[in-house]
């Protein structure tokens, strides 16, 4: 039997990854530790070279990067197979990027380029996916659906703890305002990201004054690639989501689920968190519209949310991405907004389009249940592995 050994974390689609594998005939052989560091972390690498040197297995897989696994598979000869679906991966920006056993699969297209663009070999572009037939399962047995009955859902970090808040008032008021005006220009912008152009050499060198750069000597990171995701990014994503729930809420029903500090959203009904597997695609399920805000730091791919939105045969508004066109049509398998003022219209009108609204919702599904399936993108894997 073929056999795959995987590294456990707590990434959302790693048990549909594992039960696909299964389904697909691989023996899986999980290995779990917390690394305490990406790229170094001896006692786990040793726990690894063990394993690998006392079983055959086809290859290594995680969903995501990790440095440290890939110089283990590359010292052991071992093919090391990942997928992301967090994006870029910082992890990635790495010397190891170039080892020749590595296979890496990304969902953002753009970063595959910009990989590519780098001189790194054996990379691929690969869309997330959704399993129809476990959210199915679940439908079905599940009664008292109704308290996740909702005109207008939102699922989500709102992140609120950035570095950006923690770092903004040791800033010069010029650099403070600057980065206020990059953040505002990009909130409103759907499917373009103009923060790597807004951090100019002279703004960077500046910044080099406020910002402390951590990593290891085998990272290819730079401080515009830290402070544009880590900081501007999640900030940008704060204030985009936290302007377009108020906003909504000023005119609609609007509920949000979530672990972050919704205080300021007065109107906005608050309902906790939900459990991803249980409870979240009943959220989706049951709402008449459910909203995708994609984090700026996505630049072109389309996020695990919109998959699970439509798997769950939920109604999808989204902010448009570069690659929706490429797989699915607007107003037929979801609805995509341009800017602000396009949400609002959109919203306030299929609201009110009971049958256009559940059509498309119903044709999401079909779309997504045999052609983004999580058996499909791993047979194209195992395809481009060969």
């Amino acid at each position: 039997m073929k056999k795959i050994l995987m590294y456990r974390w707590k990434a959302y689609n790693y048990k549909d990854i594992k039960y696909t594998f299964i389904k697909l005939g691989f023996e899986v052989e999980e290995v779990y530790q917390d690394l305490l560091n990406y790229d170094v972390d001896e006692e786990f690498a040793e726990l690894l070279r063990q394993k690998i040197k006392t079983t055959t297995y086809d290859f290594f897989f995680t969903v995501n990067y990790f440095p440290l696994i890939s110089n283990v598979c590359q010292e052991c000869g071992l093919l090391y197979v990942c997928w992301s679906c967090d994006n870029p991966l910082i992890s990635m920006y790495h010397k190891s990027v170039f080892n020749n056993v590595n296979r890496i699969f990304l969902f953002d297209l753009t970063n595959v380029e910009e990989f590519k663009g780098m001189g790194v070999d054996n990379i691929f572009h690969l869309p997330l996916a959704v399993d129809t037939d476990r959210l199915d399962y679940l439908f079905a047995n599940t009664s008292n659906q109704e308290k996740y009955v909702n005109n207008i859902s939102f699922v989500g970090s709102l992140y609120e703890k950035n570095s950006y808040d923690k770092m903004e008032y040791t800033l010069p008021e010029y650099l403070r305002g600057y980065f206020e005006a990059t953040m505002e220009a990009q909130k409103d912008l759907q499917g373009i990201n103009i923060i790597d152009r807004m951090l100019t050499p002279e703004i960077l060198m500046e910044l080099q004054n406020y910002f402390e750069l951590e990593k290891s000597e085998d990272s290819l990171s730079d401080l515009n690639l830290i402070f544009s995701v880590t900081t501007l990014g999640f900030k940008i994503a704060e204030k985009q989501r936290r302007s377009i729930l108020i906003e909504l809420s000023k005119h609609h029903d609007v509920s949000i689920y979530t672990n972050s500090n919704v205080q300021d959203l007065i109107r906005v009904n608050y309902r906790g968190s939900v459990d991803y597997w249980e409870e979240m695609p009943l959220v989706f399920k049951n709402s008449k519209i459910n909203l995708n805000m994609t984090i700026p730091n996505i630049k072109s791919g389309i996020p695990l949310r919109i998959y699970d939105i439509l798997g769950a045969g939920g109604f999808c508004i989204t902010n448009f991405q570069a690659e929706l066109p490429m797989f699915f049509e607007n107003e037929k398998h979801m609805v995509w907004y341009y800017n602000q003022r396009d949400l609002y219209e959109k919203v306030d009108y299929y609201l009110k389009h009971d049958t256009e609204r559940n059509k498309i919702a119903a044709q999401g599904y079909e779309f997504v249940k045999v052609n983004c399936t999580y058996e499909k993108r791993l047979n194209d894997l195992l395809s481009m592995l060969h």
